[in-house]
């Protein structure tokens, strides 16, 4: 696995004439199917045993933690040279993340969903297994506020000022486990004044995350909890689907149960690919 930067500046969403190009793939609506990782390259046989121990322990963890339960393996301790094997043979994934901070964060889904790799600034280094690994959520909840001032709109505003009430209200009245509050403003007459004063009232939150898995999707956290900025881009990196929503974390982005038991499976498989090599 190599280094994975996440080309995306953290900039408020609805501004996307003046952000860095984003590096997407494919075309909106398109769904990538499982393709197993590139087989490492040659290694010595202690090396590679070592390598496929390791990818053993991870899986019987995995059979044997519930999904959602914790579950963390440090990679710091391993040799240079077998973590180089454990890299090429989980590959890279469809989502990936970067966690602003005092210790920022680079995230990468192997291709085994729900399978995470997590680097820190501080020298972090670990794999998480979890629809989504927990730093995301609790960056957003631990830097973003229940509700935020509302500010005079410009002239120029129109509809901003109430799609705004509607989000603080639907922020403020969120529990856990409730069904997400969508506002779709692609449906909505939204001018660039209202997007730019949508963008200065929500602020910008920690939390960029890059979701190719139906798509090219980009997911920004905001300033306001539990409230997210949900953009979708054809290959063109044209807007398509511009959302704002109040949720636990945006459907698109976490690791679904099914997919994370079918990882179980193929990681199995692909141990034993590797073990006949």
């Amino acid at each position: 696995m190599k280094d994975f930067p996440i080309p995306v500046l953290s900039v408020g969403p609805g501004s996307q004439e003046d952000d860095e190009p984003v590096d997407f793939i494919g075309s909106p609506g398109e769904m990538n199917a499982y393709l197993p990782p590139r087989r490492p390259e040659a290694a010595d046989p202690a090396t590679h045993a070592a390598a496929i121990a390791w990818l053993e322990v991870l899986r019987e963890r995995m059979v044997a933690t519930r999904f959602g339960a914790p579950l963390s393996m440090d990679m710091r301790e391993l040799p240079d040279t077998v973590r180089a094997v454990i890299n090429e043979a989980l590959g890279q994934g469809e989502v990936s993340a970067t966690v602003a901070g005092a210790v920022p964060l680079r995230i990468q889904e192997t291709v085994f969903a729900g399978l995470w790799r997590v680097l820190g600034d501080d020298g972090a280094d670990r794999l998480e297994a979890a629809p989504m690994p927990a730093a995301v959520v609790t960056a957003c909840r631990t830097r973003a506020a229940r509700s935020l001032p509302v500010l005079p709109p410009p002239a120029g505003v129109m509809n901003a000022p109430a799609v705004l009430r509607e989000l603080l209200d639907a922020a403020a009245r969120r529990r856990e486990g409730d069904p997400a509050h969508i506002v779709n403003l692609t449906l909505l007459p939204m001018t660039p004044d209202d997007l730019a004063y949508l963008s200065s009232s929500l602020g910008v939150g920690p939390v960029v995350i890059l979701s190719r898995g139906y798509g090219n999707c980009r997911i920004s956290s905001t300033a306001l909890r539990d409230t997210w900025w949900v953009q979708y881009f054809n290959s063109s990196d044209s807007l398509i689907l511009n959302t704002l929503e109040v949720t636990d974390l945006p459907d698109v982005a976490p690791a679904a149960a099914e997919d994370y038991a079918d990882s179980i499976v193929r990681l199995g498989e692909w141990i034993e690919a590797l073990r006949e090599e």
